[in-house]
């Protein structure tokens, strides 16, 4: 089989940069196209050099229409707007599309699952192989443990990262309430501060913190009256989350339209 062409967005990002490198490094791939807003300064200069990776003889554009067009997928950590808008030209051309984005509401969601109809999209808010299992630990523990143990989320990011809490601590949240048979939405704290009053049982807490050059720390706190339990998880490279999405997108090249997540990919088993 040739060599899957793939397009990275946000490709002067710290992520894209990191997905160009490894896309280089990994057999069976091929760069085609490198995407950034229409406000990057980064706009025209080579992909590759860019990257660290040496010339490869085209420019950081963006516009994915003319992009896309000799792509077998996309691979997507940017934000929002643009993501959906991907998703959508992903649906049109029946190609993967791979989204890594974080802080996607409900709307965004729907057009998604819309052009997922066309297309296989894979989304998750970690595309790590620890903290997909972490995911399904948390499941297990928290089904296991039950609400008399009140569940909290902590994570920490770079002094960068715009958007709280993090894709994978909402995944970490979801996780536990789907265990429980709860409703993240309508039982979810977020933002204490204050005299707020007792903690409402059932709720799953979350707390995000910024600073430094952190890749992203994650743990889940099952605290009950005489014990706590805590799940842990520490990203030390941000190659691991390129590794990872790259592994998606050879597992989606053939794959019927639908969303998927990495528990697909990685064949993990939700009990």
């Amino acid at each position: 089989m040739s060599d899957m062409r793939l397009v990275v967005t946000g490709a002067a990002g710290r992520m894209g940069r990191t997905l160009i490198r490894t896309i280089a490094e990994t057999p069976g791939l091929k760069l085609v196209g490198a995407l950034e807003r229409a406000d990057s300064t980064h706009l025209g200069e080579d992909a590759g050099l860019q990257a660290g990776v040496g010339g490869l003889g085209f420019a950081i554009g963006d516009d994915p229409l003319t992009t896309l067009v000799h792509a077998d997928g996309v691979v997507d950590f940017s934000a929002p707007a643009p993501t959906v808008a991907l998703a959508e030209l992903c649906a049109q051309a029946r190609i993967p599309h791979i989204i890594g984005t974080t802080g996607l509401v409900d709307e965004d969601l729907k057009r998604i699952a819309a052009a997922a109809r066309h297309a296989p999209i894979v989304r998750s808010g970690n595309m790590s192989l620890g903290v997909n299992l972490l995911v399904e630990l948390v499941r297990q523990v928290a089904a296991a443990l039950g609400p008399e143990f009140d569940v909290e989320v902590l994570e920490m990011h770079h002094r960068h990262k715009v958007d709280a809490p993090s894709g994978t601590a909402l995944m970490l949240g979801e996780a536990a309430a789907a265990a429980r048979g709860i409703g993240l939405k309508n039982h979810s704290a977020r933002g204490r501060d204050g005299i707020t009053g007792a903690r409402r049982l059932g709720d799953i807490g979350f707390a995000s913190l910024r600073g430094g050059a952190v890749v992203g720390d994650h743990s889940v706190i099952f605290a009950g009256e005489s014990e706590r339990l805590v799940l842990s998880h520490h990203a030390e490279d941000r190659g691991l989350f390129a590794r990872g999405a790259l592994k998606a997108a050879l597992w989606a090249r053939d794959r019927k339209p639908g969303i998927y997540s990495m528990a697909d990919v990685l064949g993990l088993h939700k009990p």
